[in-house]
């Protein structure tokens, strides 16, 4: 029988077209109907048109609609694929600039800091509405396979209040495999262990990460008996690029000893330590790529991805399309899961699950990434047993924060809020503990039309600043635009480099785009 999938938030130009691509990749899939729903019917529309487009070019039983109506959508679904940006590039962009008032310099914004703990508070009510309807209209197994940060808070959400089962998925792990395995094959080239034109590829090496999502550690790599853990920083420091773009991954790296899966800029904003000074974010990051570190650069590469795509998408519709092929499949998990669970096929990846003994000096209950396989009997992940003491202490002080605005969010509990917002580590190294109280008003007031559960707060929130205004106890404020902020590129700048802005709107792993690319 045909499988139904169902995906949420489904005018995410990226990652839509290019999961349904992968999914009818796999023979035994290629009649699988997909139902896409999304709040806003332009982007809709217009993603469902590309992509009913790829079907019928390439002759495939599959079928696909779309619906604004949710429900409907997901009525009789096996799989639920959610990407949804909750309150979109509007709400995104007070998650960058009203903490950057205060001092607190984002490069992503959507993890943990103050980006991430408001973007949970705006996520995790849609996410149970999501789940409830599931619950009601979907097959009674569905699985839902998350995209959408922050992922850790939002998967610990859905299956702890949602009664949804859901697992989290993220390609930082691959990455980080893909920058090991380039710099295992520099060194075994430069010391004779293989020839000049032989190749390391990430599948060449045995790996084992753990921790929890964007602060996950390689802790075990090994290629033809080599143990690399021990060289890892002698490995990687190797790389020119990496030396370049990389100094806080390789600073991290030589202190604990271990090599963490987020880049540049998504890891050093979980940190206390290297952008709380504005002055010295310079010597820690790289604007080749705004992944590197970049202030809002997530921000800016999403908001010209949109730009370009509403403006250039006449013409995406005239072009023929790429044919449906196995050999173009992503790297994405969520086609492979889906694979192994209907047809027996072994998957091995790296997946966000709830921590129940996994890895045991972790909160039970947290969500951690850990290695698992898929198979016709379900998604399995072994224990992985105890964190390096620095990984696992890291890793705790983020988790306590998530589970803080994980309850805030469920309940719409101001003061656990501004706790979970005090008790960050990038926050609580910039700004006292007043500074965290308005800014935390702040965010509610401007985020308001998100913020269903706390309804009743925002007209105190809003009376607590004009108060603060009056007698004069507001605050100061910072007028930087960031220690390394760029201006997005307008919809003429990018049509001088068509083909770079087409990559980065259809781009489902923005991480790689580049200024120059």
């Amino acid at each position: 029988m045909p499988i139904n999938v169902a995906i949420i938030g489904a005018g995410s130009i990226g990652f839509t077209r290019r999961l349904m691509r992968d999914i009818l990749s796999v023979p035994e899939l290629q009649d699988t109907h997909f139902a896409l729903t999304d709040i806003n019917p332009r982007n809709l529309e217009m993603v469902y048109q590309l992509c009913h487009r790829d079907i019928h070019f390439s002759k495939l039983p599959a079928t696909i609609r779309a619906t604004v109506d949710r429900r409907d959508a997901l009525k009789n679904a096996d799989y639920i694929i959610c990407l949804i940006r909750q309150g979109g590039l509007e709400a995104f962009q007070t998650d960058i600039d009203i903490p950057l008032k205060y001092g607190i310099d984002q490069c992503v914004g959507d993890t943990i800091c103050a980006g991430g703990i408001m973007y949970a508070q705006r996520t995790i009510p849609a996410l149970l509405d999501f789940c409830r309807d599931i619950r009601e209209v979907s097959k009674p197994d569905a699985l839902l396979l998350n995209y959408s940060n922050p992922m850790a808070m939002n998967v610990w959400a859905c299956n702890r209040y949602g009664g949804v089962k859901t697992i989290g998925l993220c390609h930082g792990v691959q990455g980080a495999q893909h920058q090991i395995a380039r710099a295992t094959e520099q060194w075994a080239r430069q010391t004779g262990l293989i020839g000049r034109d032989e190749r390391i590829t990430r599948h060449d090496i045995d790996f084992v990460f753990a921790g929890i999502n964007h602060q996950t550690w390689c802790t075990h790599a090994v290629w033809k008996d080599h143990d690399l853990i021990p060289m890892m920083y002698e490995l990687m420091s190797a790389v020119e690029e990496f030396r370049r773009c990389e100094k806080v991954r390789l600073d991290v790296l030589k202190r604990f000893g271990f090599y963490s899966t987020e880049s540049n800029g998504h890891l050093s904003e979980y940190l206390p330590w290297y952008r709380k000074r504005p002055e010295q974010i310079p010597d820690w990051i790289d604007l080749s790529s705004w992944i590197h570190g970049e202030t809002g650069g997530y921000l800016r590469v999403c908001t010209e991805g949109r730009n370009w795509f509403e403006t250039d998408f006449p013409h995406w519709i005239k072009e023929d399309p790429k044919p449906i092929r196995s050999s173009d499949r992503s790297e994405e998990h969520g086609s492979y899961i889906i694979e192994a669970l209907e047809t027996g096929r072994i998957y091995r990846g790296h997946f966000n699950v709830v921590n129940q003994g996994h890895i045991v000096n972790l909160p039970d209950g947290c969500v951690v990434e850990i290695p698992g396989y898929v198979d016709k009997t379900g998604i399995q992940t072994p224990v992985y047993g105890r964190l390096p003491l620095a990984c696992a202490a890291t890793c705790s002080a983020s988790i306590r924060v998530q589970e803080m605005a994980v309850e805030a969010a469920v309940h719409g509990d101001v003061q656990l809020l501004k706790q979970a917002m005090l008790h960050d580590p990038l926050v609580g190294a910039v700004c006292d503990p007043e500074q965290v109280w308005q800014m935390t008003d702040e965010m509610l007031v401007a985020q308001a039309q998100w913020l269903v559960q706390y309804a009743n707060e925002i007209e105190p929130a809003r009376r607590r600043l004009q108060r603060h205004e009056q007698e004069g106890t507001r605050v100061r404020l910072s007028e930087s635009r960031g220690a390394a902020r760029l201006k997005p590129k307008t919809v003429e700048e990018m049509a001088q480099a068509r083909d770079e802005a087409r990559a980065n709107a259809q781009a489902a792993d923005k991480g790689k785009m580049t200024l120059n690319a």
